[in-house]
């Protein structure tokens, strides 16, 4: 009996997987875990493996497509085998296995159709949609009664609802038809937004779409932070803290005081909000092929100095493409560092379904005014310039209120203020 090959889950988030590239050919013989095809998300690219060894007898997803999870795209077995039942769907006109089959041909490369997407289950009367797919539909105002879905057995998921109509709204723009301009060769460049760079656009819109995204900023005085990065370049190499930069510093200050916040350390699925204990905090990273956010598991309980080896570890694979999907998924709260390229402050967007992000800005100086007797100020209350680091957090409003929003910031900077003093407790 032919062997289905599945679409693996990655992560609770991930509803479907774009196919990079198949390494096997049908009528290829493979062999247990054999690597078919590449795969990839808005987190990772992955490999998939055979379940069994074989013959490669039909591929059901060509280069491209974006296949849900859980859902066949490849058979193994022997020769001459039907698969048509692996497919999920009525078999096509013509039979995808007639070059595996046939005697003398030669290997060729045959895809048969995507199964055509089939009903809504329901159960008690309940419509079988995912988190995000209610969430979607919610935002743009669309019924799921009236959608099929391409989930596994029939569940609707998000791109259903994308790919149902564009987001609701009281007024639609008017459209602006501008005159026809002539453009001399090669004066344009167009590049299809597919792949990894697709899969980040939809959930950055669908973060917006979806969440109620508040953000405040704040700085902290990062004297502490620059005076401690000296050190730390200049301490002996046995040490091992040459290479802790300050975006490991925020990262660690950030693990110690979101578990004073649990609802801020916090994940919203549906109607569930769930508060995590622990810290599993990520972190953005940009790479050739886009952003990815990678989890340092526990960061609450690292030191400083684990938490920089394990960020570091985590970036290298992230640029040279050995991060394995485990490594992206699991996180409660995420952290992204603008600062290296000179911004100073920015609004980062949810990652949904975390509640809250924390966006990281340039080190510049920042006028404050000094306190009561202040040896450095001609007279008692003088501004001076001291090295600020910017703060900005995103809270999802839905679930998280601005006071616990700013208290949390407060603390954050309060701690990054005197860092020396929080790598004492």
């Amino acid at each position: 009996m032919a062997t289905p090959v599945i679409m693996p889950k990655q992560g609770q988030s991930v509803e479907s997987c774009i196919i990079v590239g198949w390494k096997k050919h049908v009528g290829d013989a493979v062999k247990a875990g054999e690597v078919l095809c590449e795969v990839e998300t808005d987190k990772a690219t992955f490999e998939v493996e055979s379940p069994a060894a074989g013959t490669l007898l039909a591929i059901f997803h060509e280069k491209g497509a974006d296949v849900p999870v859980l859902m066949p795209i490849a058979a193994i077995g022997s020769p001459g085998e039907n698969v048509d039942a692996l497919r999920g769907g009525p078999a096509p006109a013509a039979s995808t296995t007639a070059a595996a089959s046939a005697p003398a041909a030669a290997p060729a490369s045959v895809v048969a159709p995507a199964a055509p997407p089939v009903a809504p289950a329901a159960s008690n009367g309940k419509i079988k949609a995912s988190p995000r797919a209610k969430a979607a539909a919610a935002a743009r105002g669309i019924d799921l009664t009236g959608l099929r879905g391409t989930g596994p057995g029939g569940r609707i998921i998000e791109r259903d609802v994308l790919a149902a109509g564009p987001a609701a709204s009281r007024s639609a723009p008017a459209v602006i038809a501008h005159p026809a301009i002539s453009l001399a060769p090669g004066e344009v460049k167009e590049i299809k937004v597919t792949g990894i760079r697709k899969l980040i656009a939809d959930r950055m819109l669908a973060s917006l779409q979806t969440t109620a995204q508040l953000t405040m900023h704040t700085a902290a005085d990062a004297r502490a932070l620059q005076a401690l990065r000296k050190k730390f370049k200049e301490s002996p190499e046995a040490m091992g803290l040459r290479e802790v930069t300050i975006n490991d510093m925020v990262l660690f200050a950030v693990s110690r005081v979101l578990a004073q916040y649990p609802d801020l350390n916090a994940l919203l699925t549906g109607d569930t909000l769930q508060l995590h204990s622990s810290v599993h905090l990520g972190f953005a990273v940009d790479t050739p092929k886009g952003l990815m956010v990678p989890v340092i598991r526990n960061a609450h309980a690292l030191s400083l100095r684990d938490m920089a080896r394990e960020s570091a570890r985590l970036v290298r694979g992230c640029r040279e493409g050995g991060i394995t999907p485990a490594e992206m998924a699991g996180g409660t709260f995420t952290v992204s560092n603008l600062g290296p390229f000179g911004v100073h402050g920015f609004t980062p967007v949810l990652n949904v379904p975390q509640v809250a992000i924390l966006g990281v800005g340039a080190i510049v100086p920042g006028a404050v005014q000094e306190a009561d007797g202040a040896k450095s100020a001609d007279y008692v209350g003088a501004v001076t310039f001291i090295p600020q680091i910017a703060l900005s957090l995103t809270v999802n409003h839905q679930v998280v209120d601005g006071a616990p929003g700013a208290r949390f910031l407060q603390a954050l900077a309060a701690d990054i203020g005197r860092f020396d003093l929080l790598l004492a407790r």
